[in-house]
């Protein structure tokens, strides 16, 4: 996430209790105010992906609050904003009320590696920022192969996670191992709440990927950020 101070030398200990499902959730409701209002504008390589497609049903998987339900809205239907954090859901709606898209929002919390959606049932999705906060690769391949699942044939979905090849992270270039760590989100007052990250190498998002059931159309590196083009077929 752009904006953010990563710390990669991180005390295990900080992120094993930060590595919990249950405590990730609870972070980002704990956070989601202040996180709400940093985040206001799609990125641009999920607009990019967006141009020219369209379709009944669009994903926001990892949803936040919602500032790329907006764009996809604007090509579907009906948009499904899925997150672990209703708070974050809660701000995800009032932005939608507020900018009038509120008739297609559809807010769903739950888990990204079990998601209560029928199977092939989205034409357009997006699954940005949110990879890297699942605790462990078995979890964050499962997801994957979730977003696979409930994929329409032919559908497209952008997928992304902050990786080492970003500037801010003392790793080779050519690393085929990402690491695990937590990075603080600081709120008002100056408290500071940490947050689990797994940090992937290129190459370990790509073999993630290639462990999944999705089929990869494209895969490329943008922003400090991987990213892959996939759909299920």
């Amino acid at each position: 996430m752009p904006g953010d101070d990563p710390a990669p030398d991180a005390d295990s200990a900080a992120v094993d209790a930060a590595r919990d499902r249950r405590t990730v959730r609870e972070t980002y409701d704990r956070i989601a105010g202040h996180f709400a209002e940093t985040r206001a504008h799609p990125w641009p390589e999920v607009v990019d992906f967006l141009d020219g497609r369209t379709g009944t049903t669009g994903l926001d998987l990892g949803a936040g609050n919602g500032r790329h339900v907006e764009p996809l809205a604007a090509r579907t239907e009906r948009v499904l904003a899925v997150d672990a954090s209703a708070q974050l859901l809660r701000a995800g709606r009032a932005r939608a009320t507020e900018r009038g898209y509120a008739d297609r929002y559809r807010p769903v919390v739950a888990d990204a590696a079990r998601l209560p959606l029928v199977a092939g049932s989205v034409d357009l999705a997006v699954y940005v920022a949110t990879l890297h906060h699942l605790p462990d690769r078995e979890t964050r391949v499962t997801s994957l192969s979730e977003l696979a699942r409930i994929l329409a044939p032919g559908a497209r979905a952008l997928v992304s996670a902050w990786s080492t090849a970003h500037d801010r992270f003392d790793a080779p270039a050519d690393a085929e191992e990402g690491f695990d760590t937590t990075v603080d989100w600081t709120l008002p007052g100056g408290e500071t709440v940490p947050r689990f990250y797994h940090i992937y190498a290129p190459a370990e998002f790509d073999r993630d990927l290639a462990a999944s059931d999705l089929t990869v159309v494209e895969s490329f590196r943008s922003s400090g950020n991987c990213y892959a083009v996939v759909g299920p077929d």
